[in-house]
């Protein structure tokens, strides 16, 4: 028998936010006496991008940050950090929501799901993955798998709770049962929004399979699609859909309508790299863009039509 990964929505309260990291919140820092987790050295301690440096917190002043960003938690057991995505930023009382999955190899979500209410954690960031900037494209199509549904989540909740989307804005998420899709509370927010602007946003969900156990509290999307995100559907997305008839299939091949180098629109992929390989294909080295690969390639997307978070 197959164990589910566990999901656990937590929320966190940062205890130190580090200044001038992205715009997200101007923090003013007193650097404790004694280094942690850094070369032993006298004096204070200096700021370094490879090691921990504790602080306090003295001063704080919020201001906006826009998407989309995460932060790194680092698990103190074994000295291993994981990235992971706020999924409505920072709220009024500095508390940050995360959708975290315990799989039997993460180790860090595997050690945050062990700890208790209260329990410390260290975190650093903001790390900025892509910057949305209004009015820049006319259409952005996001393609996620799993919890890489958290960065769209994100833009989302920001575009949507201020009303500031010019454009179109498309997600297509894949899971591999309707057990696996993301908790309650993000499906009916992403539902609810596509409902009250059906002319700015659409959402589509696939699975691999329709298995559903007893007890589920996600709400399973009335037009789920039984198949893997693919050429037909990325077409649809990117409004390239062509009806062919029948009788002309018999005398020509069927082409396949590219889209436009000039056009505004921006493909967003997040999730397994089998799945970005497919879709965008493989990072490049040290998890940078690469080249554009995959379905997107074939559909004639250029590399600055396409990002891999």
């Amino acid at each position: 028998m197959t164990r589910k990964p566990e999901q656990r929505r937590v929320l966190l309260k940062p205890l130190v936010v580090i200044a001038g990291v992205s715009s997200a919140i101007t923090a003013y820092l007193a650097l404790c006496d004694q280094p942690y987790s850094l070369p032993s050295h006298t004096g204070k301690p200096s700021l370094n991008p490879s090691h921990f440096t504790p602080a306090t917190l003295v001063e704080s002043d919020s201001q906006e940050s826009t998407p989309i960003w995460s932060v790194f938690i680092k698990d103190d057991d074994i000295q291993v950090e994981r990235p992971y995505t706020p999924l409505e930023g920072v709220d009024e009382s500095g508390n940050m929501s995360f959708w975290i999955k315990k799989y039997e190899h993460g180790e860090v979500a595997r050690w945050l799901h062990s700890k208790q209410v209260g329990s410390p954690i260290e975190l650093r960031g903001p790390v900025k993955t892509w910057t949305w900037k209004d009015d820049t494209w006319d259409d952005i199509i996001m393609v996620s798998g799993g919890t890489g549904i958290t960065p769209f989540y994100q833009l989302l909740h920001h575009v949507f709770s201020k009303n500031v989307c010019k454009g179109r804005l498309t997600l297509l998420h894949a899971s591999k049962t309707p057990a696996d899709l993301p908790p309650a509370h993000m499906m009916e927010f992403l539902h609810s929004v596509a409902e009250k602007h059906p002319d700015k946003f659409r959402f589509r969900v696939f699975v691999d399979s329709l298995d559903v156990p007893q007890r589920l509290e996600t709400k399973i999307p009335l037009d789920l699609t039984r198949e893997r995100i693919g050429k037909a559907a990325l077409q649809d997305a990117l409004r390239l859909k062509k009806i062919t008839p029948w009788w002309e299939t018999l005398f020509w091949p069927t082409s396949v309508l590219a889209v436009a180098e000039d056009r505004r629109l921006i493909v967003l992929v997040c999730g397994p790299e089998h799945m970005v390989d497919a879709v965008a294909g493989p990072y490049g080295r040290n998890y940078s863009q690469g080249k554009v690969g995959g379905i997107l390639a074939e559909l004639g997307l250029q590399p600055h039509q396409v990002w891999k978070l």
